[in-house]
């Protein structure tokens, strides 16, 4: 069922780019699984009550990469399916990135780089003070790294022993500039992170069980935040825009439609 949900989530990333003939369809399509896991696995929360005050929430850091949020929380009843392909359109409620006062289900409102993690903190923090059962989850791309905020947010959650924090890194390898490790070098990332004081793991983002049974261990460590570095590709599931970097901002043409959706499993 989970492999289904990332399936569709990446039908609606292409439709919706598509329509909209912009986005950021690579880093959507590299992370549909990991959502799939939290929306309708992992994360307790309800659809119908997006204000509950006990929910797990996510915080989007890698805003850019709206198109597979929105579908996510369309699939799991935030807001219609049929308003996915507003995207980016005007007076939508499903802009560019995301913006929590116009979208149910949206935790932050994200897009400028490497701020996710901090207010992730501020969450799990505040959580402890009130608490409350609630697990923070943020979903970080690998470009970002290169943001000097997230090396200070890695010290606070430390600092404060915040074991209710799960955040995943995109390790899909790309940014828009091009390679990661061409721009600015993030290896050896694991270990930077446990010199930080964080509990790592490090996992196939695209292997379903190895998400759910990550997000498990990341729960039962006590007194240490949790980093799960997730090894992706770039364009996942759709064969020329896997590794490509033309498709980090890019939408599909027609005939890079109708293929992208044969290979996803949909006719048109």
């Amino acid at each position: 069922m989970l492999e289904s949900k990332a399936n569709i989530i990446r039908r609606h990333v292409i439709k919706m780019t598509f329509t909209a003939k912009s986005g950021h369809p690579g880093g959507s399509l590299s992370y549909a699984d990991i959502l799939s896991a939290l929306y309708f696995n992992v994360m307790n929360h309800r659809p119908d009550d997006p204000q509950w005050e006990d929910r797990d929430r996510l915080v989007l850091s890698k805003g850019h990469a709206a198109p597979a949020y929105y579908a996510a929380l369309a699939e799991a009843g935030y807001i219609p399916v049929e308003d996915l392909l507003s995207l980016r359109k005007l007076g939508s409620h499903l802009q560019g990135h995301p913006c929590r006062q116009k979208t149910p289900g949206v935790e932050m409102s994200t897009g400028s780089l490497g701020q996710g993690l901090s207010v992730a903190n501020g969450m799990a923090l505040a959580a402890k003070l009130d608490r409350r059962p609630s697990r923070i989850y943020c979903l970080c791309g690998d470009g970002e790294m290169e943001e000097g905020q997230n090396w200070e947010a890695a010290m606070l959650a430390s600092h404060y022993k915040l074991d209710n924090i799960t955040a995943f890194i995109d390790r899909n390898m790309m940014q828009i500039d091009g390679p990661t490790e061409k721009v600015m070098s993030l290896e050896p990332l694991a270990d930077k992170w446990r010199a930080f004081g964080w509990n790592v793991l490090e996992i196939n983002g695209h292997d379903m069980r190895q998400i759910l049974e990550a997000c498990e261990k990341a729960s039962q460590i006590k007194s240490k935040p949790t980093m799960i570095i997730a090894h992706t590709v770039k364009g996942k599931g759709v064969s020329f825009m896997e590794g490509a970097v033309a498709f980090h901002g890019k939408a599909p043409n027609p005939d890079e439609y109708r293929i992208a959706l044969k290979e996803l499993g949909e006719s048109i």
